[in-house]
């Protein structure tokens, strides 16, 4: 059985609400002439004719023809309309106007929108033979609020998979016969289509154009780059670029980094014909520099797909409704991107005064409401990554099971994870074959964070710099460790009560418990 892509479920809807006589449809897309192929198989569907109407062209039939009726401006072709509906030769006719919106606004607009709302009123009364429709093209999904009950609103979706398929099928296609080989994306299809969900249609066509002219065969990571261009022009996350490494460059937290590689598959093709669910994302607890906004950079870099981050405190504004509407606009930017790790920093800050009084008119309080509905709800494939320091300044809703697939606790690194910290620290500034003494470091370093730990290495740089430019030693990393009061120290209470709450509230991020007396390491039960 063939599945509706979601273009043609909308158009099947835009049908439905033509036989239903719904007269005016407010149609929001920033894709014009892809959906205008749709909105002319919809009105056929229904037993209608279209034509077009432009500022520019005026009037036009299907096969491009200046039409006979109607004029450049809006208030000829409503006219219309209108006699049409009153002809005595009836003619079924679906007028899609792609310029209307901007002749509707302010007092110089107001007998346009008087016209467009007397027809919304009259057109359904018109007998079936005569019946007129008017279909509203436009990139904004705001309507004026004069026709909020008189016309229809349709969000039209952007491509889905299916769709995104066919366009890159059409690129290589397009291609001479004996270069159609060697421009397939090498067996990695997926990760092809995958790159380009979130763009439009004619940016998905562009994008991989532009691929097989510079590189000669479809690339997923020059048309992914295409994406970091629509974050930018939302306006309303922030692009990071992947961390070198990916997993291997965080220290530790390895059942995270094992939780993770087992939901990566998640995304695969069989997955999905499987029918396994895209995993929603988790909540990491711990104290600060314990590596938790690492991991998220880290995930992004593993999994090869965008980073975004989600700063609720940014999106705040003075004017009474701006807030709620530029947080619905990330959560729509986010679906549309599709594949993503959507990072969200120390969230007790960004949600603060969402469960206790608060000066900002509730904006924390929706804020809260709002994300917590659409991780309750949301289908697309973004993963989640919510860091927190403070587990008592979290909202107990957003723990419930269901927002998060997992909560964890990061605790202080032990013994072996100060070592894989080191290590990766050493790693990242290209000192991974200096013979020091990870064991006398790591013992020096107890109760020290991974962001401490990791801090040591280029302070210890500095030093043998300063002394002749000799390499780093053993000495030159303790002497800098000595000279730091670590945070295990200065917020000790802070630390001994989050501990308690993620022994039993939390999933550890380490299989590694902390070292015994003897120098032995205990497995934890997990």
């Amino acid at each position: 059985m063939t599945t509706n892509t979601k273009s043609q479920t909308a158009a099947e809807d835009i049908a439905a609400l033509l036989r239903a006589r719904n007269s005016v449809v407010w149609v929001s897309t920033k894709e014009e002439a892809r959906v205008e192929r749709y909105l002319i198989e919809a009105a056929a569907t229904a037993g209608y004719k279209a034509r077009t109407w432009d500022v520019a062209q005026g009037v036009r039939e299907m096969d491009g023809r200046p039409a006979t009726v109607g004029g450049p401006g809006p208030d000829d072709t409503l006219t219309a309309i209108s006699e049409a509906s009153l002809s005595p030769r009836p003619e079924r006719c679906v007028w899609i106007m792609r310029d209307l919106p901007v002749w509707l606004a302010g007092p110089q607009g107001a007998t346009v929108l008087r016209q467009l709302r007397n027809l919304a009123r009259s057109l359904p009364a018109t007998g079936r033979e005569a019946a007129q429709a008017i279909i509203i093209l436009t990139a904004s999904g705001e309507m004026p609020p004069e026709l909020v009950g008189q016309a229809v609103l349709v969000e039209w979706p952007m491509p889905d998979r299916a769709e995104i398929a066919d366009i890159l099928d059409a690129a290589i296609e397009s291609l001479p016969e004996a270069m159609q080989k060697t421009a397939a994306p090498n067996g990695n299809r997926a990760a092809a289509i995958d790159a380009a969900i979130g763009l439009s249609g004619e940016e998905a066509q562009a994008c991989y154009a532009r691929s097989l002219v510079q590189l000669r065969r479809i690339d997923p990571a020059l048309v992914a780059q295409e994406k970091k261009r629509v974050i930018a022009r939302e306006k309303v996350l922030e692009w990071y670029d992947p961390i070198p490494g990916g997993l291997d460059a965080v220290g530790g937290l390895d059942v995270v980094k094992t939780w993770l590689m087992g939901r990566s598959v998640a995304f695969s093709p069989k997955a999905r014909a499987y029918g396994l669910p895209a995993p929603k994302g988790f909540l990491i607890v711990g104290p600060a520099g314990t590596g938790k906004t690492l991991i998220a950079k880290a995930t992004s870099t593993a999994w090869q797909c965008p980073l975004l981050r989600f700063n609720f405190g940014a999106m705040k504004s003075k004017y009474v409704g701006d807030s709620e509407q530029t947080i619905r606009r990330a959560y729509k930017t986010i679906e549309t991107v599709g594949k993503c790790v959507v990072w969200i920093d120390e969230i007790e800050k960004d949600l603060q005064g969402a469960t206790s009084s608060s000066s900002d008119g509730g904006v924390s309080a929706d804020a809260l409401g709002s994300f917590l509905s659409w991780m309750q709800e949301r289908q697309g494939d973004a993963f989640v990554i919510a860091t927190a320091n403070d587990v008592s300044a979290l909202p107990p809703e957003l723990l419930r099971k269901g927002r998060f697939d997992e909560v964890f606790f990061v605790d202080l690194p032990n013994e072996v994870e100060r070592k894989a910290v080191l290590k990766a620290a050493l790693r990242s500034h290209g000192r991974a074959d200096v013979a020091v003494d990870h064991d006398a470091i790591a013992c020096e370093c107890e109760g020290y964070s991974g962001a401490e730990i990791a801090a040591l290495v280029p302070d210890a740089l500095y030093s043998a710099f300063s002394d002749g430019e000799r390499e780093i030693t053993t000495a030159d990393i303790i002497a800098s460790a000595r000279t730091v009061v670590p945070l295990s120290k200065t917020a000790e209470k802070k630390i001994t009560a989050l501990r308690e709450w993620g022994k039993s509230n939390a999933r550890a991020a380490s299989s590694v418990d902390t070292v015994k007396p003897e120098g032995k390491v205990r497995l934890l039960d997990i």
